[in-house]
């Protein structure tokens, strides 16, 4: 492994700060670089190379995520109280209270052993409180994390395991629920071969070779499209082609799922075209011309911009057949659009606004979180209400009015009915899907739009449905309604 000459990796940091035209006291960054340089001095990573490298790697990632100075700052600074003698009150006085109050957050997640989630719950307690007093607390875990996982050659075997385990478990799925797909895909794919040793050699034996026929085959597909778009006076910003070797370990997981039996001639978005052009108008016209071109495919037209998923996200996806029966995906954005599916809630942070809180819609689940573990004292029931709201997949459904209500995988009718309202989940007597009856333990899917039956004279939940309902929010309201029946 190299050794990184510190003064370099800080000039790099420096560098990075003023293309991105972050702003700020840069004279503070490089005082905070020197003040850190004193702190760590004598301190050396397994690696070989001097501490301070890791903190400045740290920063140079919230830096290239573009966020403030304040947050770069506590990314230089985050392991001084825990690793030396100097003190939180030092960092303040030299600093201020808002870089102190971030490098407190990183210090109060501690340095606990993984040893799965049934033996983290406190943990986690304590990760999401700091993180809905301050979100950027988690990304600058994350920033902190990465770099840990590029250098985790130089531990033992079990604690390469144990902190790549910890990730896959705790950081990539808190990222994905964040909506930063970049982080969680760094996150995942830098963890997926300790994890999985034999299934990394197996996946990245069989990928490369697909990857370059796919490769040579939609330079041909890119270039026509491009033609095609200049013709009709679309202005480009962008035509990549992205492709799965950069998310490997989210492409393992697809290959897993039963109907797909690590089969890849089904994964249809191998590799895929990103479309990136200045509005949003441009959008649905580059849509209309890839579809003047080519036959779409049925059932693969997804339209994320005028149906945002909960997380923010949007993007036009659709799947066509090119002309010899070769099928790829397209993903049409706008600029502003990509960087939110890139970096989620970093991308658009204003802190002059808010502080850092999580005022932003996308964090709710985030505040109803904090609210609800303050409830909630049995640490296995706080832990199966986490696995649902942050561990598990997502599915987002609409009311008939066209809100978008986010649930976990396997949600019902019923736990729709007590996201809305506890007043409809209680006077609940029926549901249609799609404007069809289904009963009311029906699994609901991506896309479907929910209209809940109602009985004004029913007062109380049906007590059966306990077996049914997968949100600890609904769990907890037809717990709360039978209760006060009893008494």
């Amino acid at each position: 492994m190299a050794i990184l000459n510190p003064q370099k990796e800080f000039d790099k940091l420096l560098k990075t700060v003023q293309e991105k035209q972050i702003g700020g006291d840069l004279d503070m960054l490089k005082l905070a670089y020197d003040f850190a340089s004193e702190a760590h001095k004598g301190q050396m990573r397994a690696s070989g190379n001097p501490y301070i490298v890791h903190p400045l790697a740290t920063a140079q990632k919230l830096a290239e995520m573009n966020l403030d100075l304040t947050t770069i700052i506590a990314g230089l600074l985050h392991d001084i109280p825990e690793d030396t003698d100097v003190t939180l009150q030092e960092i303040e006085k030299n600093f201020g209270p808002e870089v102190s109050q971030l490098v407190e957050g990183i210090t109060k997640l501690g340095k606990l052993k993984y040893r799965g989630m049934e033996r983290y719950a406190e943990n986690l307690r304590k990760m999401f409180v700091a993180m809905s007093d301050d979100i950027r607390v988690i990304l600058i875990k994350f920033a902190d994390r990465l770099h840990n996982l590029k250098t985790l050659d130089a531990l033992p075997a079990d604690k390469r395991f144990r902190i790549a385990k910890e990730t896959l478990e705790i950081y990539a799925p808190i990222a994905d629920r964040l909506a930063i797909g970049q982080i969680k895909g760094e996150l995942e794919d830098l963890s997926f071969p300790y994890v999985y040793p034999e299934d990394y050699k197996w996946i990245t034996a069989i990928i490369p070779h697909e990857y370059k026929i796919k490769e040579k085959y939609l330079q041909e597909v890119k270039d026509k499209v491009k033609k095609k778009l200049a013709e009709e006076g679309i202005t480009i910003d962008e035509i990549s082609i992205q492709g799965r070797t950069k998310h490997l370990y989210s492409l393992y997981k697809k290959l897993l799922r039963p109907h797909i039996n690590r089969d890849l001639s089904k994964i249809y978005d191998l590799i895929a075209l990103r479309l990136i052009v200045p509005t949003l108008t441009d959008c649905y016209s580059a849509l209309g011309v890839l579809h003047s071109v080519y036959r779409p495919m049925p059932g693969r037209i997804k339209d994320y911009i005028a149906n945002p998923k909960p997380n923010g996200y949007q993007s036009l996806h659709t799947t066509v057949f090119t002309d010899d029966g070769e099928i790829v995906e397209f993903q049409i954005r706008t600029r502003k659009m990509h960087e939110q599916a890139e970096y989620g809630i970093a991308a658009h942070w204003s802190y002059k606004e808010d502080g850092g809180k999580t005022g932003n819609t996308n964090l709710k689940w985030l505040s109803e979180l904090v609210k609800w573990q303050k409830k909630v004292k049995d640490n296995d029931q706080f832990l199966q209400t986490v696995k649902l709201d942050v561990f598990q997949n997502r599915i987002f459904v609409f009311t008939p009015h066209g809100d978008v209500i986010d649930l976990p995988e396997g949600a019902t009718p019923v736990d729709f009915a007590y996201h809305v309202h506890s007043s409809l989940g209680d006077k609940c007597v029926g549901a249609k899907v799609n404007d069809q009856l289904v009963s009311l333990g029906y699994q609901l899917k991506s896309g479907d739009i929910v209209e809940i039956i109602t009985d004004k004279n029913r007062k109380t939940p049906n007590a059966d449905w306990m077996e049914t309902v997968k949100t600890s929010m609904a769990k907890s309201k037809i717990r709360a309604a039978i209760n006060k029946l009893k008494k």
